[in-house]
């Protein structure tokens, strides 16, 4: 049966398969970043028929350890927005100002939810701190100083935060309910996963410090804020998310099968399957593959290059989403798999990261594990 674990609150197995050849192959290729100084510390998790198979941690950190997963957050905060979608709170093509009547302003007033949620939504510049996105008094008095920077879903540019604070928003518009405690009662919970976002200072003594490393001075040292009590308490829906990466692979094993209904089945089929964006990545020259929450691999031979979120091995409807400085998650329909991979590291050098996350991912997703 494996050795016992401790997960999620519960008692879970460690498969005898996470001590055969090819999962050992991935757990070696993680062990080898932090044996080299490149992060001081990560966990990689593999799982299949809701179950984690292979978990491990490597450096300064135990299994229970919690890590920041920067954007990876965004598609937990999509799933929120899914099954208010299914009860008929929120229309994707309806105008946020109708539901926001802050943004219903400085062209603001042209935007969509669906818009959005796929980056096409022409404000990617917006100011919004943590701090006040966190209070939604605060939140909603920068939403009136917002402006349209560009016309809404003629291009794609990533909205790194901004976007995922409109969705917190909308959140509490529609339900009347804090969106960090909404996300805990209504897909936290349900799945068996802790609450990911909105920490109380008191619960984060398990959570692994974000580290610079390399000798270039980061472009961005904001990054670092998120080792702040107040920034984790905040809960920035678009990148303040922290779990393990066990958590994270049975979040997209819900996705791939949702065994207890979570969402409604078209909608959840749609969020997976359903590419809405194809506009060009500016900074990477390929078709984005965005679904309401979601980036797709695709069969155009050009997934690796999509956030380094993939394997050169991942099948075409392999769905996932990457965080900066190489977290990364996602599912594989083809094969069953989820994988998650998460580290400590802040650098510079995002595309060496991304490099290793892709290296990663290239072995789990050639595991058979059928």
């Amino acid at each position: 049966m494996g050795v016992p674990f401790e997960h999620g609150g519960e008692a879970c197995t460690r498969g005898a398969r996470a001590v055969t050849s090819p999962i050992g192959a991935l757990l070696e290729a993680a062990r080898v970043g932090v044996e080299k100084g490149t992060v001081p510390a990560c966990q990689t998790a593999v799982a299949r028929d809701g179950e984690v198979v292979a978990f491990e941690t490597f450096g300064a950190a135990t299994d229970t350890t919690r890590f920041c997963i920067f954007s990876a957050t965004k598609p937990i905060v999509a799933s929120a927005i899914w099954l208010l979608m299914a009860d008929g709170l929120i229309d994707v093509d309806e105008r946020v100002c109708e539901y926001v009547p802050e943004l219903a302003r400085n062209g603001m007033e042209r935007v969509t939810v669906e818009q959005v949620m796929l980056h096409t939504s022409g404000f990617p510049n917006a100011v919004m701190s943590d701090a006040d996105g966190g209070d939604a008094s605060r939140r909603r008095a920068q939403f009136e100083r917002w402006r349209l920077e560009w016309e809404p879903g003629t291009r794609f540019e990533y909205h790194a935060t901004v976007a995922h604070w409109v969705l917190a928003d909308l959140i509490e518009r529609v339900t009347g309910s804090d969106f960090r405690d909404f996300l805990e009662a209504r897909v936290c919970t349900p799945l068996g996963l802790p609450r990911v976002l909105g920490l109380a200072p008191d619960t984060q003594s398990d959570i692994a410090p974000l580290v610079a490393v390399g000798d270039e001075p980061l472009p961005d040292p904001t990054a670092l804020r998120l080792n702040d009590a107040a920034a984790r308490a905040a809960g920035n829906p678009g990148g303040g998310a922290f779990m393990t990466a066990a958590d994270l692979a049975l979040f997209y094993q819900a996705l791939l099968h949702d065994p207890g209904g979570l969402w409604d089945a078209g909608v959840l089929r749609d969020a997976t399957t359903n590419v809405r964006c194809t506009f060009d990545d500016p900074l990477l020259g390929v078709p984005v593959n965005r679904t309401l929450g979601l980036v797709v691999a695709g069969d155009d031979g050009n997934h690796i290059l999509r956030y380094a979120i993939f394997g050169a091995t991942n099948s075409p409807g392999s769905f996932g989403h990457a965080g900066a400085h190489a977290q990364v998650g996602w599912a594989d329909p083809e094969t069953g798999i989820s994988f998650a991979y998460l580290n400590s590291a802040v650098t510079a050098d995002q595309m060496r990261a991304g490099m290793r996350a892709s290296r990663l991912a290239t072995i789990a997703a050639a595991l058979d594990l059928r």
